[in-house]
């Protein structure tokens, strides 16, 4: 009993420095090519103009800060987000469970559903604004779009993957269609669901800055564009550099999302 006490103690050990090694090296990755970034643009190895440099985006930084729109911008671009991330995420579920309780509709609705993930949703996009305006409404319209065929196909298959000789056993014992949906189909398809979580995280940036590309005002889309037709590519960097912390940040929350899951179906 002591040696295995002592032998789980010195794995965990092992396990926490691997961490620890991992997240220095990671840290030590990413300041290294920032002060290499730096290096270049004061060597003239690289044109500041054209790539900016860290210390440039600094000084962008702190100008936007002053201005008072630094945070006006990353909040709304985070609202669109987050917002067409729950609404994709929520609106394919139900359809996948739509597809999954009717084999009928299924039959019926796959080849629409093919076509449009195939069809690239940007082309939509004119007809969109048309639709609902030139502003949010029609930005988180555009995210759900890109969204929401991706949840779909990714839920349903994981409902289709669950063991049918469980479904059997539960239709032997007279379960119901809902119960069965209730507590097996979903509990079972909480990692594929996770999965579609993770994917809709990337998604739904894409979608949102597509968005802000082609109708708004504010955001960090917008900065870029803006960046870009008035030449001050310290801007278009910066932006794409706190897209890249938000979409990470966003992804970690799922990430812990999926730990505490996991903790509540195994305890």
């Amino acid at each position: 009993m002591m040696n295995y006490i002592k032998e789980r103690e010195v794995y965990l050990k092992n396990v926490t420095n691997r961490k620890k090694k991992v997240i220095i090296s990671r840290l030590t990755i990413l300041i290294a090519f920032f002060v290499l970034w730096e290096i270049a643009g004061d060597l003239g190895w690289i044109d500041p103009f054209l790539t900016s440099t860290p210390s440039r985006m600094l000084k962008n930084l702190v100008k936007l800060y002053t201005e008072g729109d630094l945070f006006k911008h990353i909040g709304i671009t985070c609202f669109e987000t987050i917002l067409g991330f729950l609404l994709s995420t929520f609106i394919g579920t139900l359809i996948a469970i739509l597809l999954w309780w009717s084999d009928f509709i299924s039959d019926v609705l796959d080849p629409y559903v093919v076509v449009l993930n195939a069809l690239p949703k940007v082309a939509l996009a004119p007809i969109i604004i048309f639709w609902v305006g030139n502003g949010i409404p029609a930005i988180i319209l555009v995210t759900v779009l890109i969204s929401v065929i991706v949840t779909i196909l990714t839920v349903l298959n994981g409902f289709k993957e669950v063991d049918k000789d469980k479904i059997k056993l539960l239709q032997t014992f007279g379960s119901s269609k809902l119960q069965i949906l209730t507590y097996l189909i979903i509990p079972a398809s909480i990692p594929t669901l996770v999965s579609s979580l993770k994917i809709n995280v990337g998604l739904s940036w894409v979608g949102v800055i597509m968005g802000e590309f082609l109708v708004a005002k504010e955001g960090l889309g917008f900065l870029i564009i803006y960046g870009g037709q008035i030449s001050q590519l310290d801007t278009v960097m910066l932006s794409i550099i706190i897209l890249s912390i938000l979409a990470y940040a966003m992804y970690e929350a799922v990430a812990l999302t999926e730990k505490k899951l996991r903790k509540m179906i195994f305890h």
